[in-house]
């Protein structure tokens, strides 16, 4: 495939397969070296060389912070959503600029579809106080789309009436309708906190964010709370970012699957241009490197600033965060 201005060929980036995958994350990178300035002079700062680069291990992973200050455009285009990170009270918010909604669109409905099957199937509802709030958030896009696509009329969004939140779960319940519950880690704890009860149709996926609404808790002791609290054998969660087009989910474990075109990498913690090669069996820990193939327009390749542990198998955890990770991935352009 040969990626141009006029053909992205997004329907080869969305029907990717894993032999196919190394291949056309370097067309990507090459079409982006070509046309975004931004990461054009990212990857000559390295004296990294195009023709050089021969496998996604060797393709620059542009720091996450860049997104606070720099518009990350490839291409010039006329912009149909900014989305912008919830952030945290004095620190910048990070912007992520999207040449088409329907590339957003069609990559978490295929991601969803492929993971929990026919959206219609169930009644969505999207416990996100804080992030509702927000005009330009990529989670509450997301989901009010889930909302809409599900077809349910008991579907929607609830703010603080946690009251009309129980009663229409215990309804479902009633019901066996199949129901997903997508909140902010806060909410769902304060929900549990005073509406205990157990769930058998509805499924509950936390999406992070304590924001300093709560002490700060491990993931492993919000979701042995929420178990406890809503009678669950598992609580799912979903890993997923402004600066990013493309959602993984955990469905058991806290143990993530990314969709075919998103790939998770790790990188060392004292050198944040080495990329750790995996070996068979063995789980590597270290700064979590993604490609996100659905990024077409803004860039694929971006250090987070989380720390991760990599499964042999492609999956992942979340570990935490990186220290100082801003000043020492943003210093690479000094």
């Amino acid at each position: 495939m040969s990626l141009s201005t006029s053909d992205i060929a997004l329907g080869s980036i969305f029907s990717v397969q894993p032999p196919d995958f190394d291949s056309l994350a370097l067309e990507v990178f090459r079409f982006q070296y070509s046309y975004n300035k931004l990461y054009r002079n990212f990857c000559d700062a390295l004296q990294v060389k195009v023709d050089d680069v021969s496998g996604t291990h060797s393709i620059p992973f542009l720091p996450v912070g860049f997104f606070k200050s720099k518009e990350i455009k490839t291409t010039e285009f006329e912009t149909s959503l900014v989305f912008k990170s919830s952030g945290t009270t004095g620190s910048d918010h990070s912007s992520h600029f999207v040449k088409d909604a329907l590339i957003y669109e069609t990559s978490f409905t295929k991601n969803f579809t492929f993971v929990y099957g026919d959206i219609t199937r169930y009644c969505i509802i999207g416990l996100l106080p804080s992030y509702l709030e927000k005009t330009d958030s990529s989670l509450v896009y997301m989901v009010n789309e889930l909302i809409k696509s599900s077809a349910n009329t008991n579907s929607g969004f609830y703010l603080y009436d946690h009251e009309k939140l129980h009663s229409l779960l215990q309804e479902n319940e009633k019901k066996g309708q199949p129901t997903i519950l997508i909140g902010v880690t806060f909410a769902l704890l304060d929900f549990a906190d005073v509406f205990q009860m157990k769930l058998k149709h509805t499924l509950v996926m936390e999406t992070g964010g304590m924001k300093g609404r709560k002490k700060e808790i491990t993931r492993e002791e919000v979701h042995a709370q929420l178990k406890q609290r809503l009678g669950l054998d598992e609580v799912h969660s979903e890993y997923g970012m402004t600066e990013l087009l493309s959602q993984a989910y955990a469905t058991k474990d806290g143990i993530y699957s990314p969709p075919p075109w998103m790939k998770m990498m790790v990188r060392a913690e004292d050198d944040p241009l080495q990329v750790i090669a995996g070996e068979e069996s063995i789980k590597i820990t270290g700064g979590g490197n993604i490609i996100d193939l659905a990024n077409i327009y803004s860039c694929a390749f971006i250090a987070t600033d989380d720390l991760v542990r990599l499964h042999p198998d492609g999956k992942f955890e979340i570990l935490g965060r990186l220290e100082n990770s801003d000043i020492r991935g943003c210093g690479l352009m000094i």
